[in-house]
């Protein structure tokens, strides 16, 4: 049984059992991967509960719906609350959330025109993403034999599920090999992105980061690190990085709503500096950490409060 069997889930407005949030064997995204799909997390906070980001996460949500031509009946508005409810009704102050809209009813065909459309919100007690001491020693990554899509074949920024079976590919061979993750090159052979998380790297005290064009996703942890780094006076450059930039950085690091901000220590069996997550790395870290618990200041404006006591439903 699911630790998290005892939750509610938001379905389409209701908070139902987890146990009764089911689709048909026939539901169109069963067959070909037809979702879109966010990653959010709430953290505990001095003042309670608050969700990182809501709004930026469910903007992009609308976006992805839009790309895959997915009617969607939600502003982003509709789907901040219905997170803060989610949280709330299972009386959480920190966890990771699952805002999911699938095309569903009973079909056999590939075409979605007239498929059903359902929404929802599922609530997850996760822990660190890439193992217990993930984010204070760094990772051991290696270059992926896999590639992300290239750009007149699967549209990048849409955060949707059938985008991410190259991901699952990357992610099993590297595991295979004893990595916790791959980073994936595009189709031109330039370093683009984890399996799941973007990528930054430090070089004489510069930030330097794939551009949207590599085949990234245009994470909102990347741009909170973008903005972060603003704040902190690093400068950063978002440009195209070959394969062995990987193996003369300074520092490497993923960042993602799952990964957080993980440094790495190794590619292909290469340290990264000197084998230990660097300065840099650790101070966009802290930076990051400290505002989503609020331990910083949140001048940006990127937490959303949970209300106390839990609300019962909308």
């Amino acid at each position: 049984m699911s630790k998290n069997s005892a939750m509610k889930i938001w379905r389409d407005g209701q908070l139902v059992n987890w146990d009764d949030a089911n689709i048909h064997i026939l539901s169109h995204v069963v067959h070909y991967g037809s979702s879109v799909f966010e990653g959010v997390r709430a953290y505990e906070t001095p003042s309670g509960g608050a969700i990182f980001r809501a709004r930026e996460h469910m903007r992009r949500l609308q976006d992805s719906c839009k790309i895959y031509r997915m009617p969607f009946p939600y502003s982003v508005d509709d789907m901040v609350q219905a997170m803060v409810d989610t949280v709330a009704a299972n009386d959480m102050k920190e966890c990771y959330i699952r805002p999911l809209v699938i095309r569903t009813g009973q079909s056999i065909g590939v075409g979605a025109s007239d498929i059903p459309i359902e929404t929802f919100v599922i609530p997850w007690r996760a822990g660190p993403y890439l193992g217990h001491d993930s984010s204070a020693t760094g990772v051991h990554v290696r270059v992926s034999s896999w590639r992300r899509p290239a750009p007149d074949t699967i549209p990048t920024l849409a955060k949707a599920g059938g985008n991410y079976l190259v991901s699952q590919l990357a992610k099993m061979e590297a595991k295979v090999d004893d990595y916790a993750e791959g980073i994936m090159l595009d189709a031109f052979g330039y370093v683009s992105e984890g399996s799941g998380m973007n990528l930054f790297a430090v070089r004489d005290g510069a930030l330097y980061t794939p551009p949207l064009n590599a085949g990234i996703l245009q994470g909102i942890t990347r741009d909170s690190v973008l903005v972060m780094a603003k704040d902190l006076k690093i400068e950063v450059r978002e440009q195209v990085l070959m394969r062995e930039f990987l193996y003369t950085a300074d520092e490497l690091f993923f960042c993602g709503t799952a990964v957080e901000v993980t440094p790495i220590c190794s590619v292909d069996r290469l340290n990264v500096g000197d084998g230990k997550p660097g300065p840099v790395s650790l101070q966009i870290q802290k930076q990051y950490l400290g505002i989503a618990r609020g331990k910083i200041l949140d001048k940006h404006n990127w937490l959303t409060p949970i209300p106390e006591p839990a609300v019962a439903g909308r």
